[in-house]
């Protein structure tokens, strides 16, 4: 009983398990008020990332720098936080054609605790520890552990084992003053402050840790080459649509004709990145792939590469 007190004083100084009076009769309001009122409390979720963004563009800095010699970005959380990893590492493929090991998502329990609570799972740092022994992690890794109240063992286990074997570290969390932020190289605190539901942190609190993860991951591409301007042009056309997608990506960055995508994408093998190249630098597919290849995949040194006429 006196562990259960004593985490149960510890939630008590949390700003997202603080209990706010004046919403105690929310559930006897009108739907339209209620939907009012959490709009409004959401609106303060922006505010709250930008007080972070300098933490935010120097976590990314030393994301994409370990990511570019070979590195992953690992993302460890439980319960919401858990989801939010693992769906922000299942968009990068399809996004960016980056490959399923590349950007990781880890949740403690496992896949099942996807759709299941798992019990006892976010209470295990060594839980946390061995889901990343699993993966091989090395010092060229990153390990982003999330958690809103910035107290769960999973999530600081991961960057406390983390950072022991060399990896660069980000915390993000959304309590000031945080252990996990505390126990990383780069701690991030959206403070969003108290929810709509008292302890309910998979809203304001989940909307700002999925706000972060996004740029987390995306300007982290967009620095590894993974797009040219803001077309994706490293989108993996798997589907009818991204395939109607990656032709209007070419169309976007080079002005060319539909017979011109065509021929440029049949000569490249639907790849996006090399269709470009060929059309503005004027060169064949092999000598596209070759100067991607020399260029690290980054569309405009290529360009800069290609041969004049």
């Amino acid at each position: 009983m006196t562990r259960h007190n004593d985490l149960r004083a510890e939630l008590e100084t949390l700003t997202t398990e603080a209990f706010r009076p004046e919403l105690s009769g929310i559930d006897r309001l009108p739907t339209l008020e209620i939907a009012r009122i959490m709009n409004g409390e959401d609106t303060a979720v922006p505010t709250a990332v930008a007080a972070q963004l300098p933490q935010i563009a120097a976590a990314i800095d030393g994301t994409a720098e370990r990511m570019a010699r070979g590195g992953r970005l690992v993302y460890a959380g439980a319960g919401t936080a858990g989801r939010l990893g693992v769906l922000d590492a299942s968009e990068c493929p399809p996004t960016f054609n980056t490959d399923p090991s590349e950007v990781v998502g880890l949740i403690a329990g496992g896949p099942t605790a996807m759709v299941t609570a798992v019990e006892g799972a976010e209470d295990s740092k060594e839980l946390a520890a061995g889901d990343l022994d699993a993966l091989g992690l090395t010092a060229d890794d990153v390990v982003v552990g999330v958690s809103a109240s910035g107290r769960t063992p999973y999530a600081i286990g991961a960057v406390e084992h983390a950072r022991a074997r060399g990896a660069l570290t980000i915390g993000l969390s959304c309590n000031a003053d945080s252990a996990l932020a505390a126990a990383a190289d780069h701690g991030i605190e959206i403070v969003t402050g108290p929810e709509l539901l008292t302890g309910s942190t998979r809203l304001k609190a989940g909307t700002a840790q999925k706000l972060v993860l996004n740029m987390l991951s995306t300007i982290t591409m967009i620095r590894l080459g993974k797009t040219y301007g803001n077309l994706m042009v490293d989108v993996r056309a798997s589907n009818e649509k991204l395939r109607a997608r990656s032709r209007r990506i070419v169309a976007l960055a080079t002005g060319a004709d539909d017979a011109a995508i065509e021929a440029a994408l049949a000569a490249t093998d639907g790849e996006v990145k090399n269709a470009i190249l060929v059309l503005l630098g004027e060169i064949d597919g092999p000598t596209a792939a070759h100067l991607l290849k020399t260029s690290n995949g980054h569309l405009r040194a290529a360009l800069q590469a290609a041969p004049k006429i």
